[in-house]
């Protein structure tokens, strides 16, 4: 049985909490709230949804990039390509 990657556990639960927060943020427009208050909560999903990428992006640097399990670039320009298309892919 493979070994669950630490990683991947924490982005899971971090994952559950952002389904509360769109949850949270869905009954906050039943309920009709103010306006400022979902935009709060809005605000706060974004950045719980940001550390969730810094987290895969770091962990996608360390341990695929530059990491010996996962060694599949040859060279160091491979390595600078794969890292400016991930942070492409991620910022935008």
């Amino acid at each position: 049985m493979k070994e669950p990657n630490p990683t991947y556990e924490d982005a899971k639960r971090r994952l559950n909490r952002v389904s509360g927060q769109v949850n949270g943020i869905k009954k906050m427009l039943d309920d009709e709230r103010y306006c400022v208050d979902i935009l709060t909560q809005v605000s706060a999903l974004r950045a719980a949804l940001d550390q969730l990428g810094l987290l895969l992006l770091t962990h996608h640097v360390e341990d695929c990039v530059f990491g010996e399990e996962h060694d599949h670039y040859e060279s160091r320009d491979e390595k600078v390509k794969e890292l400016r298309t991930t942070l492409n892919r991620f910022l935008k």
